[in-house]
């Protein structure tokens, strides 16, 4: 980074205890190293700063972009009717009250079970002999 070698790093440490001193070297190196620890805090937020604007000025140039596609194909295709994906929506249905199965059965048409044919007890029947029980819960 700054291309400091041995020979230049040693010279600092014999500067360092000439000047500072053997017994205020290690509060001295503490003092740098919470200098330090700031400067990279600072640098990193703006850092972050600065990212988050570049995102959201590429975000801006996409959503014009969307746009001016989107004005685009509907000036070439004014009349176009709904897909048949569009038109088999679930109206009646949130999305969040089906499971996966439920979307699966509505994707291929079926409609979705009712309670009375959704199986009540999911737990194994009891058997009879000698297996013992495992506790459940």
């Amino acid at each position: 980074m700054f291309d400091i070698g041995w020979s230049e790093i040693l010279l600092i440490v014999i500067v360092a205890v000439v000047v500072i001193g053997p017994k205020e070297l290690p509060a001295a190196l503490r003092t740098a190293g919470r200098w330090i620890g700031q400067m990279r805090r600072v640098s990193n937020h703006f850092r972050a700063g600065v990212d988050a604007m570049i995102r959201e000025a590429e975000m801006e140039e996409m959503e014009k972009k969307w746009a001016e596609q989107n004005a685009r194909i509907m000036a070439e295709h004014p009349n176009a009717d709904l897909s048949e994906h569009e038109m088999t929506s679930l109206p009646d249905q949130k999305v969040e009250e089906l499971g996966p199965e439920d979307l699966a059965s509505a994707a291929e048409g079926k409609p979705k079970p009712t309670a009375s044919e959704k199986p009540e007890n999911l737990l194994p029947e009891k058997k009879s002999g000698n297996e013992p029980e495992l506790p459940l819960g």
